[in-house]
């Protein structure tokens, strides 16, 4: 994939996220649980990745 479709994704979904409304009662708590609920699922993400890869390469 080129840096030029990433760089057209990357604006394409920023735009998108301005469109969505945001709730009126989100507070800092809110957020800081949105903020951990991602980075769980990216680590989690990642972690399925490199075990499909590994086992893919014969490594487990």
């Amino acid at each position: 994939m080129a840096p030029k479709d990433q760089n057209l994704r990357m604006v394409l979904c920023l735009f998108l996220l301005t469109l969505v409304r945001t709730a009126e009662a989100f507070d800092g708590g809110d957020a800081a649980a949105l903020l951990l609920g991602a980075t769980v699922t990216l680590v989690g993400i990642c972690a399925c990745l490199g075990w499909y890869a590994r086992t893919r390469n014969g490594q487990f």
